[in-house]
């Protein structure tokens, strides 16, 4: 019985060893791929993000948006506004939640 469940536990703790171990292994290989060159593939995508995101901080805003796009998004907020109430589509709304008042019964 003790032999049992001293395998039982070496077979927990190797188990265990070895997770940490994968894991720990998983996160070396980014970290040391980092310094080294990346794929070409990995290298274009990364560029075009970080491309997209200097063009982005200097439009203030969507990429390459025309009129066009403005027009159809004033009329999705009006088609909204006119829906939901109107009140200011930019901002998450205010919700209050008020206690509900219990009456104590007779025992």
């Amino acid at each position: 019985m003790a032999l049992h469940r001293l395998y039982h536990l070496s077979s927990l703790l190797r188990s265990a060893v070895s997770l940490t171990l994968r894991r720990n292994i998983g996160l070396s290989a980014v970290l040391f791929n980092k310094g080294k060159d990346m794929d070409p593939i990995q290298k274009l995508f990364l560029d075009k993000i970080r491309d997209y995101s200097n063009k982005s901080k200097m439009s203030g805003g969507i990429v390459e948006a025309g009129p066009g796009y403005q027009k159809n998004l004033s009329e999705e907020v009006v088609k909204l506004q006119r829906l939901y109430g109107g009140g200011d589509m930019t901002k998450f709304p205010e919700i209050k939640f008020t206690e509900p008042k219990f009456e104590e019964g007779s025992k």
